[in-house]
């Protein structure tokens, strides 16, 4: 037998069971939006109190017929989960018949489907209800009837993002105030408190910024979303750069795509046809420039065994 043809198909064979998706990772996007409620019961029970991380703090309806708290994500998302938790203190039953709602309809509540229907849940406890991936920009809690009053200490979006960019190291040719690397593939796209959701370098020649994936993947689309609050032309002309190596800090791998544009706050995705490669950068030539990114997110297959050489050995 030819050793060398064995150890080729055998590296072959190990390559192909290697491919794989990266497993998903659930993330709350809860404080990534904005929220409302239909009334405010006194000024401390605010609507956003619901995602502030601590229990303690609650929204607080008047009495009234079917209040509502709802939350505005800022763009449509497939939803996992919601968690509810409900207040310590006095009045837990208040809860009881709450209705979750997801969907795309800003005003009328109720015309968007229906995720789940709260039954009861314990004084300072948080439940968890399954959406089963429903997609929509808003998500509510309202209780119908007359007479009732709506209180939520805590409220968890759950989304399953398979983004090969979460977690990884990044780096960037330099960095503005605290607008640091990370936060451009921290899952936040940044749009509410842009300043602590965003990179970006200082104003200078061709400013970059990049991923390390830490293996080989094949990469179908890199998604970029651009800031929010205002120069959003800064994106122009900036190159999606993937490949293995880090010669002028990666930036001469093979090009991806060139950003003509995004608008402010828009995410758009750029095919990059399984592009194999360690290494995502982004560049913007030129002088006098400042790249800005509110969030990085790169989907494809992976990671991949490196095929070793093998040299030729004499058939035994």
């Amino acid at each position: 037998m030819n050793m060398n043809v064995f150890y080729k198909s055998l590296l072959f064979l190990l390559g192909f069971f290697s491919v794989q998706t990266k497993a998903g990772t659930e993330v709350n996007i809860a404080t990534w939006g904005t929220a409302d409620q239909s009334s405010l019961y006194f000024f401390n029970w605010s609507a956003q109190n619901a995602l502030d991380g601590l229990s303690y703090t609650c929204t607080h309806t008047n009495t009234q017929s079917d209040p509502w708290w709802k939350l505005d994500l800022m763009k449509m998302y497939s939803v996992n989960r919601v968690t509810i938790t409900n207040r310590p203190d006095c009045c837990d039953s208040r809860i009881d018949g709450a209705e979750i709602r997801i969907g795309n309809h800003s005003s009328n509540l109720l015309s968007n489907p229906l995720c789940a229907v709260v039954s009861t849940i314990p004084a300072g406890a948080t439940y968890s209800y399954s959406c089963r991936g429903m997609e929509g920009r808003y998500v509510s809690v309202n209780i119908p009837g007359t007479s009732k009053i709506l209180t939520l200490c805590e409220v968890g979006v759950y989304v399953i993002s398979d983004n090969l960019a979460t977690g990884r190291n990044v780096t960037q040719s330099s960095t503005y105030k605290s607008w640091f690397a990370e936060q451009a593939i921290d899952v936040n796209p940044g749009f509410t408190r842009w300043w602590l959701s965003c990179s970006s370098t200082t104003v200078q020649t061709n400013p970059w910024w990049r991923l390390d994936l830490s293996s080989v993947y094949r990469v179908n689309r890199v998604v970029i979303t651009n800031r929010l609050d205002y120069h959003p032309e800064r994106i122009n002309g900036a190159q999606i750069h993937i490949g293995n190596s880090l010669e002028n800090n990666g930036n001469n791998n093979p090009i991806c795509a060139v950003i003509s544009s995004i608008p402010a706050g828009v995410s758009s995705n750029y095919t990059c046809n399984d592009m194999e490669g360690r290494y995502v950068n982004l560049i913007i030539p030129g002088d006098s420039r400042i790249l800005t990114l509110c969030e990085v997110e790169v989907y494809g297959e992976g990671p991949f065994l490196q095929e070793d050489s093998c040299k030729d050995e004499p058939e035994v």
